[in-house]
């Protein structure tokens, strides 16, 4: 058997060769692809050295931390420490060329916006948001942060457009923490459901799509379904299997229950 596995994976590695070649047009089309989000940076030293930032992350070093992308591309220290994290950052203008290059090229009537909380597992306790919740990407609670995460998909591709980081209520109280991590005064605790409704009401205008999605963490909330029938979208979500479903049309008898079998047709509110 080890054999065969042996044989097996050379034949399945000898498919994924590619010629460096294949590279060369990738890299000139990635430079384009940059361009309008360069000119949307707030600063000069910002536009001036994203191509430095960007070449370190596409080059060829195990690590991409500031002091071996200085090193890779020949600057001081000082200048890729500034653009990463000394400089103020504003994502939010790149953010809207992104949706407006989405939406241009892949947008359709029928396309779906998704929304998505994502666990990042972390060590540690002083990144933002951090702490001991339900991290679905192990399976269990464990140290982590979590995202909220808005996409889009059409029949033509997909694409990622916004996101949010959740910030659990007891650190948007923690005074010390806020400061000890500079968090801005306007970033405040909002439920998860609020955070995608905040995204939909930034974007909806502007992202073509007739369907709404997301799992049963957004499902069970009542408010939250009610809040996308106030907007007039139609949505598809994800309800916890021990959800209490009946038929509306089926009649009532005394106390409220149906005297139907339960069919599964819409979820009663």
């Amino acid at each position: 058997m080890h054999t065969v596995w042996a044989q097996r994976r050379e034949e399945v590695l000898s498919d994924c060769l590619v010629s460096p070649d294949v590279f060369h047009q990738m890299v000139e089309r990635l430079a384009e692809f940059v361009v309008p989000y360069q000119h949307v940076l707030e600063t000069a030293a910002g536009q001036r050295n994203v191509h430095l930032y960007l070449q370190g992350l596409l080059s060829h070093l195990p690590g991409k931390n500031a002091e071996d992308i200085v090193t890779f591309v020949d600057v001081e220290r000082q200048i890729i420490q500034d653009f990463v994290g000394t400089v103020s950052w504003d994502h939010r203008p790149l953010v809207t060329v992104l949706v407006g290059q989405v939406a241009a090229r892949w947008g359709e009537p029928e396309g779906i916006i998704a929304f998505d909380p994502s666990s990042f597992p972390k060590r540690g306790t002083h990144s933002v948001g951090v702490k001991r919740q339900w991290c679905g990407h192990r399976g269990k609670v464990d140290t982590c942060q979590v995202g909220v995460f808005m996409g889009y998909v059409s029949r033509h591709d997909h694409a990622l457009l916004d996101f949010r980081l959740s910030l659990p209520e007891d650190w948007a109280r923690d005074q010390q923490q806020r400061q000890e991590c500079h968090m801005p005064l306007a970033v405040c605790y909002q439920t998860r459901q609020e955070q995608c409704l905040e995204m939909l009401d930034t974007w909806r205008d502007q992202v073509p799509h007739g369907w709404v999605t997301g799992d049963d963490e957004l499902g069970r909330h009542m408010r939250f379904r009610h809040a996308l029938r106030e907007r007039g979208e139609r949505y598809v979500l994800g309800v916890p299997c021990n959800t209490i479903i009946r038929d509306l049309e089926a009649p009532l008898l005394a106390g409220g229950v149906s005297n139907a079998h339960p069919a599964p047709t819409r979820i009663s509110h």
